[in-house]
């Protein structure tokens, strides 16, 4: 379904009322905006290695992945070398990849290298504000012209595993577009307040 009533009584988009994992992910985190480098190279290496995974492996395997990538601290991360990828193929908290630790790891060497930094990079990605809230997740895309622009200049500055979904899915996360249902009481808190006439207080 759409959207879910909760026990609080508040709308919240359907995603959200399947577990508790979801229910906070999507009250504090989901669409709200991100700019710190390090943190947007989490969400980014996160994103990655949900592929073929749901995305609640990856919220409750979080802890173990902040601890196994030492907080996902770009400058950190990009020296790890091959004795790193083998310790964490060896930690059974994270999802043991080769492919997703390596890119990981080529990825923050090439977030490393951003003139501008990360987060810079990223953003110039977001669309212009202002576009109609979805009312249906029929209307929420899975790509847009902007994600696939991200991804394709990711991938040309180095990046792995940054097709135009997953840009999208880190565009959603990190408040670069805001898909929040129009219904959902998150969206509602935002919704500019009318002007009052007279001088009311």
């Amino acid at each position: 379904m759409d959207l879910l009533i909760g026990a609080d009584g508040l709308a919240r988009c359907g995603w959200a009322g399947s577990t508790a994992d979801y229910l906070a992910y999507h009250d504090v985190e989901w669409g709200q905006p991100v700019r710190d480098d390090d943190a947007l190279f989490e969400r980014l290496t996160l994103e990655g290695f949900q592929s073929g995974l749901s995305w609640l492996t990856i919220l409750r395997k979080r802890p173990a992945f902040r601890a196994a990538f030492d907080d996902f601290v770009i400058d950190k991360v990009a020296t790890y070398d091959e004795s790193d990828v083998e310790r964490l193929m060896a930690d059974a908290g994270i999802v043991r990849n080769r492919s997703k630790i390596n890119a990981a790891i080529n990825n923050a060497a090439a977030a490393r290298d951003l003139p501008d930094g990360l987060s810079a990079f990223l953003w110039s990605y977001a669309p212009e504000p202002g576009r109609p809230r979805p009312q249906s997740f029929a209307e929420v895309p899975a790509s847009t012209p902007e994600s696939t622009a991200m991804a394709k200049d990711l991938r040309k500055r180095g990046f792995r595993f940054v097709g135009p979904t997953t840009a999208y899915a880190l565009m959603q996360a990190t408040g670069m577009v805001d898909d929040h249902l129009a219904d959902c009481y998150v969206a509602v808190k935002k919704r500019p307040r009318k002007a009052t006439r007279g001088g009311g207080r």
